[in-house]
């Protein structure tokens, strides 16, 4: 290993991720504890994390159908400041629909945000200052 350089990437950097809180039944928390005390899983977390996955997979043709009819943008929506000095100047503030991340970038200001964004729709998270997400609370869905 000596002389050797290792280059580590996070597939889902910690900032793409949210907390979520969930409630369980005993019998099932105990199963997923005897998984875990069995080394199927490395912890309670991984075990949810795969399950979520698994699930996702089997349902993938029906988000891709669900996304198409949405027309939402799938993944992380980065909205930039000179973007959106862009649409305020030519008149056609944008629809942000984003199934994933929509990220506001922090040198935008309220006043640009609402001259610059019609609406926001997210399903998942979005990622602005305060200041924006109170501007711009009225054109969320």
């Amino acid at each position: 290993m000596e002389g050797m350089t290792v280059q580590v990437h996070e597939l889902r950097p910690k900032a793409e991720s949210e907390k979520i809180t969930i409630n369980l039944g005993y019998v099932d928390l105990g199963q997923i504890e005897l998984l875990v005390a069995e080394g199927f899983y490395a912890n309670r977390t991984d075990f949810i994390r795969t399950a979520i996955r698994n699930q996702l997979d089997r349902q993938s043709e029906a988000l891709r159908q669900s996304t198409a009819r949405r027309s939402v943008e799938l993944g992380l929506r980065r909205v930039t400041r000179a973007e959106l000095e862009a649409a305020a100047a030519s008149g056609q503030p944008l629809a942000l629909r984003v199934l994933g991340i929509a990220s506001i970038a922090d040198d935008v200001s309220p006043e640009l945000a609402r001259a610059g964004i019609a609406s926001v729709f997210v399903l998942g998270a979005l990622q602005a200052s305060a200041g924006v997400r109170a501007a711009l609370a009225d054109r969320m869905a």
